[in-house]
């Protein structure tokens, strides 16, 4: 009675399977080697978020953010979801062995016992260990689909971390857009106290009949302006502290380090290197690679379908009418009931179904293809503006010193009324909107540098 037990359990480790899905070959990258503008120098793309940020008030900003934030934290539970998702297709290939024990007592009436002269009570004791319904993956097509599943959770994973470094760039560009605000506020409120001095100045000469009250007015306007942008700019970072705020998950904490200004050194500058390491550490280039694969894979299991499918049924154990029986000598049972299916006229389901693989196959390769594109083209553009940025700033940095000197004589050359007040109005005017410019462009470099980390995939 041994050897048919033997067989039920040996049989699916006997049976190899095939696989019937097809090779990948390797995408051909359809960019060049070397990014437009150069890879300059630096420290390599993938050092970690902690030692790519330098300021320490941002560095515990994202710290804070990946611990709370809402978006993150739904990611990680997508990639839980995959992995459990992967598991339930990986427990196809193993059998499901159950142990079942029962017993049924029943009773024939005399009047349909075939002649007997009285009822008669019967009882059955069995217990037994069976397998339901395995599937022998002859042809592979559940390996197919439990490859598929993996690739659905790498590229859950890789989703995730696309979605950790959009976070980490996020909270670092809110941050620079507040150290702006408060630059900003500051030159407004310095903008506001000179404009301020220099009315009471020319009140006191106009009603001396020094000055016109079109100096009067002219300087009115100046105040009431600076006023005005002072309001906008507190404004803005009462905005950006909302922005922050919500990408935190939390309020703004009260004990932060200090900050540093957009002048310093907020993060480090890193190289690009070449294209072909975006392949190996970008993740959204990652996922559509999952994704290929994972299309590929489900072609593997649309062509087992046109094969036939071995499911195995069987049971073994014991069977007594009494229960003190039951494990005795003879009292041995076994079931086996193997199935084959062949699949013979579906109305070209199985066809559908394989072109329909197919189809989303070559979407992953054109997806894939252009997530590459799409990741030379962002850092050939950061690089670029990285140059330009840096001479731009060099020159703004000439032109504010040249206007606030320019301003200096013009006020000098008012308060000893050599000229009309036209004069320092122009003046000042010039000098606060190159400094408003040379605050923008300092935020634009230091987002940049946060875009760029980014575009070459950060460090994780």
């Amino acid at each position: 009675m041994r050897k048919p037990q033997l067989f039920l359990f040996a049989l699916p480790v006997m049976l190899g399977s095939c696989n019937l899905e097809p090779a990948l070959d390797r995408v051909d990258s359809p960019v060049s080697e070397n990014f437009a503008g150069g890879g300059g120098g630096g420290v390599s793309a993938d050092i970690a978020w902690n030692k790519f940020i330098v300021d320490p008030r941002l560095k515990r900003l994202v710290s804070i953010a990946l611990e709370n934030n809402r978006d993150l934290r739904v990611a990680a539970l997508n990639v839980e979801s995959t992995r459990a998702q992967y598991n339930i297709s990986r427990s196809a290939l193993f059998p499901s062995v159950d142990a079942v024990a029962g017993a049924t007592r029943s009773r024939t009436p005399r009047a349909v016992g075939g002649g007997l002269s009285s009822a008669t009570d019967t009882r059955l004791y069995e217990a037994s260990v069976g397998v339901a319904s395995y599937e022998v993956d002859l042809f592979g097509r559940i390996r197919s689909l439990n490859h598929a599943a993996l690739q659905d959770f790498f590229a859950s994973d890789a989703a995730r971390v696309g979605v950790q470094i959009s976070l980490i760039s996020e909270v670092t560009n809110v941050y620079f857009a507040q150290r702006a605000s408060i630059e900003q506020i500051e030159l407004a409120q310095q903008t506001l106290d000179a404009v301020s001095e220099t009315y009471g100045l020319t009140e006191k000469r106009f009603e001396a009949g020094d000055v016109s009250e079109l100096d009067l007015r002219s300087v009115d306007i100046q105040v009431q302006t600076a006023k005005a942008d002072l309001a906008e700019f507190k404004q803005r970072l009462a905005e950006t502290n909302n922005a922050l705020a919500l990408l935190l998950g939390t309020s703004i904490p009260s004990n932060l380090p200090s900050g540093r200004s957009l002048e310093g050194v907020l993060v480090a500058d890193v190289r690009a290197g070449v294209s072909s390491t975006l392949l190996t550490r970008r993740p959204d280039i990652l996922e559509a690679e999952h994704n290929l694969r994972a299309a590929n894979a489900n072609i593997g299991a649309a062509r087992a379908a046109f094969f036939p499918r071995i499911t195995l049924t069987g049971s073994a154990g014991t069977a007594s009418r009494s229960l003190g029986d039951l494990f005795q000598s003879g009292s041995s049972a076994w079931a086996f009931a193997p199935q084959v299916s062949v699949p013979i006229f579906d109305g070209g389901l199985n066809k559908a179904n394989l072109d329909v693989a197919e189809i989303r196959k070559q979407t992953e390769i054109a997806r894939y293809e252009k997530a590459i594109q799409t990741a030379f083209r962002e850092v050939s553009d950061g690089l670029v503006a990285r140059n330009g940025l840096n001479e731009r700033i060099a020159a703004y940095q000439g032109l504010v010193a040249a206007q606030e000197k320019r301003f200096e004589l013009a006020d000098a050359r008012y308060k000893q009324g050599v000229d009309s007040y036209f004069e320092v109005l122009s003046a000042q005017q010039d000098l606060f909107n190159s400094r408003q410019s040379l605050i923008q462009l300092r935020l634009l470099r230091a987002t940049n540098s946060i875009g760029l980390y980014k575009a070459l995939g950060g460090g994780w």
